[in-house]
C-alpha cells in the first residue's frame, strides 16, 4: 500500500536544507526524516545555486525546489507543483506564512491545509492586519504552534481560531549535541579549550542574533559585577545581526564598545553555521538568553540543555515552558534583568557542583520532552487523529 504524501511548504526565504537558514527551515529539516515510513514527506522550498537540483531526496525526504522571484510568485509555483501529488496527498502543511494558506485554499479548495506557526512575527500587526489574519486562519483546517504561549497569543488575536490550535514543542538531536559531561563530550571540550586558549575559564555563553530585542547589552552590562566575583570568567558572544552575514550594525558596534572595556573577559565570535554550534555549547558553563521579547520557543534553550548546560533566561514567552526554575536553570523577569541577571549567573557558577547537577537535569528533561523524534511522533499522532 502506498503511503500518503504530506506536502511541507517552507517560506522560501532560504534554501533547504542549508547550513545558513532561519529556525523554520532548520525545524523542517530535522523533523521531516522522522516522518518517513508513516507518510511520504515532500518539502517545497526555493531554488538556490547551480549545485541545487530542482528535485532531490535526502534521508528519505523528497525536496522540490521552485523559483522565488517574489513571495507571491513562489507560492504560485508551489501550488502548480502540488498538482503532481494531488492523488495521494494527505495534507498540505504550510510553515509560518498565513497568507500562503489563504492562497492555497483558493487553488486547492478540497485539500486539508494546516498552518504551522513558529513565532509571533508573521501574525503581528506589523506584517498583517487583524482582519486579513482572521481570513487566513479561517482557511486553515488546523493550526500547530510550538508553545502554549504562542497558542494564547493566537487566541488573543483571533478568538475564533481557538478550536483549531494544537501545541507541539520543538526539539533537538542529542546525537549532535553531545553532553559535555560524557566521556566523548569532555574530551572534545578540552580540545576546544586548548585550541582557543581559554583553559581554566568559566564560560558564559550567548548564541543568537545581535539585535536589541535579544537583550545582549544586558548581559554585557552585567559582566563587571560577574567579573568581580569570578575573575576567571569568559563571556563568549556567538552570532551576528543577520542570518548568514557578518554585516555590522550600530547596535553591534555598541556591543563591541562595551566588550572592549573587558578584553580579557569578553570574546565575540561572528556568525557560525548551525552545524558548528554544538562545539560552542560544550564550552559553556551556562547559556544566557536575556531576550526582551516573548519568544515563542527558543531552540537555543533545548540545544544547550541537551549538551548538559543550564540556562539563565528571561521569564518570557515559551521559555518558561522549557526551563524549570531552580532545576535546569534560572528564570528572570524581564523588568528585573538589570538587577538580577548577574546575581543568578554568579549564584550558579560559584556553587560547587551546581552546573553539573543542573546540567544533568537539563539533559534528562530534553530526553523526556524535547527531541526531534518526539516532535515528529506528535505530528504523526495529529496526522492520524485530526486530518
Amino acid at each position: 500500500m502506498k503511503l500518503p504524501f504530506v506536502a511541507i511548504v517552507t517560506p522560501g526565504s532560504f534554501v533547504i536544507p542549508s547550513a545558513m537558514s532561519s529556525s523554520v527551515e532548520l525545524v523542517v529539516e530535522h523533523v521531516a526524516p522522522h516522518l518517513v515510513g508513516e507518510v511520504r514527506p515532500v518539502v517545497f522550498g526555493r531554488t538556490g545555486g547551480r549545485k541545487r537540483p530542482l528535485l532531490e531526496t535526502r534521508r528519505g525526504v523528497c525536496y522540490v525546489r521552485v523559483p522565488r522571484p517574489s513571495p507571491q510568485a513562489y507560492i504560485r509555483n508551489v501550488s502548480r507543483k502540488l498538482i503532481q501529488y494531488k492523488r495521494d496527498l494527505k495534507l498540505i502543511q504550510v510553515e509560518n506564512r498565513p497568507r500562503f494558506v489563504r492562497y492555497l485554499r483558493r487553488t486547492h479548495p478540497k485539500a486539508k491545509i494546516w498552518l504551522v506557526l513558529h513565532s509571533i512575527t508573521f501574525i503581528s500587526k506589523r506584517h498583517i492586519k487583524r482582519a486579513e489574519l482572521k481570513v487566513c486562519l479561517a482557511a486553515a483546517d488546523r493550526i500547530i504552534v510550538n508553545s502554549h504561549f504562542l497558542k494564547e497569543q493566537v487566541i488573543r488575536m483571533v478568538p475564533q481560531a481557538k478550536g483549531k490550535i494544537r501545541v507541539n514543542h520543538l526539539g533537538v538531536d542529542p546525537k549532535k549535541f553531545i553532553s559535555r559531561w560524557s566521556e566523548k563530550g569532555a574530551a572534545l571540550r578540552q580540545e576546544s579549550f586548548k585550541l582557543r586558549g581559554i583553559e581554566g575559564k568559566k564560560v558564559v555563553l550567548y548564541v543568537g542574533r545581535l539585535i536589541g530585542i535579544k537583550g545582549v547589552h544586558h548581559l554585557l552590562q552585567a559582566m563587571p559585577q560577574i567579573i568581580t566575583h569570578i575573575p576567571d570568567v569568559m563571556l563568549i558572544v556567538v552570532g551576528s545581526a543577520f542570518y548568514g552575514s557578518d554585516r555590522v550594525t550600530p547596535y553591534v558596534k555598541q556591543l563591541h564598545r562595551i566588550g572592549r572595556k573587558m578584553r580579557d573577559n569578553v570574546r565575540f565570535i561572528p556568525y557560525v553555521p548551525h552545524s558548528e554550534i554544538p562545539e560552542w555549547f560544550r564550552l559553556a558553563d551556562v547559556l544566557v538568553v536575556p531576550s526582551h521579547i516573548n519568544e515563542a520557543f527558543g531552540l537555543v534553550n533545548v540545544e544547550a540543555m541537551a549538551t548538559g548546560v543550564p540556562v539563565v533566561a528571561t521569564r518570557a514567552g515559551g521559555m518558561k515552558e522549557i526551563i524549570e526554575h531552580g532545576n535546569t536553570g534560572y528564570l528572570v523577569d524581564a523588568s528585573r534583568l538589570q538587577d538580577e541577571l548577574a546575581l543568578w549567573i554568579i549564584n550558579l557558577l560559584t556553587q560547587s557542583g551546581q552546573v553539573e547537577l543542573m546540567g544533568a537535569q537539563s539533559e534528562l528533561r530534553v530526553q523526556e520532552h524535547f527531541t526531534w523524534e518526539k516532535t515528529a511522533e506528535r505530528f504523526l499522532n495529529l496526522y492520524k487523529t485530526e486530518s
